[in-house]
């Protein structure tokens, strides 16, 4: 990252500091909506529409070939965000991968708790498979609580007998509802965005009395046999960073394939600041590669494809 990267990614994280006041879940949701929302790049169609009985948003890039497909569910905690908020990072992602995308407008906590979200992404993900998308064509992806949230929904649809997709790619997942991960309490310092209080105000509104350790509300407690091929992007400045270390552990154990990259001196879902920081662009060229080689390494005349370094 250049000094002249660093400044203006250090004065943007400044622009919206951390408060000690915690607002009402609406007035998150806008704040959030006015400070990340980004639109998606020109290339990229973008139309509203309806799966699994839930709201969606498909993004489709201009370059989209083949029956590829990608289904994403967005961060923020489980109670703010939206594909909105996300559709500049989706379809960046969507944009370099070449597919065509999914983003799901799953249902918010406090309003929707546990486990009203991981219900939505299996209810999509079903839907996908039962209209015809071959689950060799298919590749998932999430950042932050959707980054934990794609792994779920990927557990409940292994439990429920249905297959795999190709790939997995989560940005800073957060996996640990319970706050057990060192990183919480010893990056707080370096993170610019969350402190513990924060994470934990989320956990607090989507789980409540609930058991925060439940595989489904936090995946790295889980058997994650049988997943398909994970990539794991995380910042080294944020309190997910062990969640996302974790994750990666606990899946290579289970004999998950797994890659897990660690971005030194970044911040939380740092891939936000595509077009911004170099550091972004070349993980979101990163993770648009490991979908593809992944879908086409399970297909026939795979052969041609480079390998993901």
């Amino acid at each position: 990252m250049s000094r002249q990267q660093r400044d203006a990614l250090d004065a943007l994280l400044r622009s919206a500091p951390r408060s000690e006041i915690r607002p009402a879940p609406e007035e998150q949701r806008s704040g959030f909506a006015a400070t990340v929302t980004r639109p998606a790049p020109e290339g990229v169609v973008t139309r509203r529409t309806v799966l699994g009985g839930r709201p969606i948003l498909e993004l489709e890039p201009a370059e989209a070939s083949g029956r590829g497909r990608l289904l994403y569910l967005h961060g923020g905690g489980y109670v703010i965000g939206s594909p909105e908020t996300h559709a500049g990072l989706v379809g960046e992602l969507a944009r370099r991968a070449g597919l065509r995308t999914t983003s799901v407008d799953y249902r918010l906590a406090p309003e929707h708790p546990f486990p009203a979200a991981v219900d939505d992404g299996l209810a999509a993900y079903r839907e996908l498979l039962a209209s015809g998308t071959d689950p060799q064509d298919l590749v998932m992806a999430g950042d932050s609580a959707g980054g934990g949230l794609s792994i779920a929904t990927l557990l409940a649809a292994r439990d429920a007998g249905l297959p795999q997709p190709a790939a997995v790619v989560v940005f800073s997942p957060w996996v640990d509802l319970t706050l057990a991960g060192g990183s919480i309490r010893s990056k707080e310092s370096a993170d610019p965005i969350f402190t513990e209080a924060d994470v934990r105000d989320y956990a607090d509104l989507y789980v409540g009395a609930g058991d925060r350790a439940h595989p489904l509300a936090s995946p790295v407690f889980a058997d994650l046999t049988g997943l398909p091929p994970l990539l794991v992007q995380v910042g080294a400045n944020e309190v997910l960073l062990d969640d996302a270390v974790r994750l990666a552990g606990r899946a290579g154990a289970d004999g998950v394939e797994v890659t897990l990259e660690v971005g030194p001196g970044l911040p939380h879902v740092f891939q936000h600041h595509y077009g911004r920081l170099d550091e972004a662009d070349a993980a979101l060229d990163r993770a648009a590669r490991f979908l593809t080689t992944h879908l086409g390494a399970r297909r026939p005349g795979a052969d041609h494809l480079e390998p993901v370094h």
